[in-house]
């Protein structure tokens, strides 16, 4: 019995598509098992048939979720449980973004739908892991961080950016009350990667904003690829408990400027921000 069988899988929320999907690719190249979630059934179908070309169906699985509802939460942990007999990883990916307006022009709907899917998803998420692990005497919790968890700002992105600073205080604090148990709690700061996600909130935003930032963004932007296949290999090597692993470091982005490649490059090449602005 190799070292999977005996800890268990890795449930990611909100990995039909985007970066939940890259960390699905990244831990299945490394042998763990898999349970992709989302709401959307259709699109679940297609993340489970793109990945059966590359990996043994025996290893993944697929649960339809909407992580603002608790019932649908335990029924995805229950269900991972039922088929791999225990979870060592549950990261709470999903995630939504209102297009980038300024925040009197965004609508209620998209308002609702970004601070519950990323606020109370992520929170809801973290308690049924976290009763979950501490009956299994084990396991690591990761919440999503993004821009605004550091108190970032740019135009277009108030919700967001709120949505992500209040998952950085939750993660803090639920570190504390986790501390006399084993469970690590740890978030993931992946940076800017372009994802469906970030692609749609600027192409339906307003594209002053994306003017004012594209340079940066250029210069930030990474493919999910890179980007999972590092936090995972950290997610993997983690012995602390309270771990919190980012991509986009101070050091990394300073070695940037010194290479050329990152000033031509164009990270969104052949998607609808290419042209947009033009």
């Amino acid at each position: 019995m190799n070292q999977l069988q005996t800890k268990g899988c890795v449930v990611i929320t909100g990995s039909s598509k985007g970066i939940g999907f890259g960390l699905a690719q990244a831990f299945l190249q490394k042998n763990y098992c898999v349970v992709l979630s989302g709401r959307d059934q259709n699109q679940l179908n297609s993340a489970y048939h793109q990945l059966l070309k590359q990996f043994d169906a025996s290893k993944i699985h697929c649960i339809q979720c909407d992580v603002t509802q608790k019932i649908d939460l335990e029924n995805l942990w229950h269900q991972a449980i039922q088929k791999f007999n225990n979870i060592e990883i549950w990261i709470n990916n999903a995630g939504g973004s209102t297009a980038t307006l300024d925040f009197k022009d965004i609508s209620n709907f998209d308002i609702e739908n970004t601070v519950k899917t990323n606020i109370l998803g992520t929170m809801l998420g973290s308690q049924v892991a976290l009763q979950g692990m501490i009956k299994q005497n084990f396991g690591q919790i990761f919440n999503m961080e993004g821009w605004g968890s550091k108190g970032e700002w740019s135009s277009g992105m108030t919700v967001y950016a709120t949505t992500k600073y209040a998952v950085s205080y939750f993660s803090k604090a639920l570190v504390k009350e986790a501390k006399s148990s084993p469970i690590c709690v740890g978030t993931l700061s992946p940076g800017m990667v372009a994802t469906d996600l970030l692609i749609t909130s600027w192409k339906n935003g307003n594209v002053q904003n994306w003017k004012k930032m594209k340079r940066l963004f250029f210069f930030i932007i990474d493919p999910p690829e890179i980007v999972c296949q590092y936090l995972v290999r950290k997610i993997i090597q983690n012995q602390r408990k309270h771990a919190r692993i980012v991509w986009m470091t101070p050091w990394r982005l300073f070695l940037r400027f010194f290479q050329p490649s990152y000033w031509k490059r164009n990270p969104v090449k052949d998607t609808d921000l290419e042209h947009l602005g033009h």
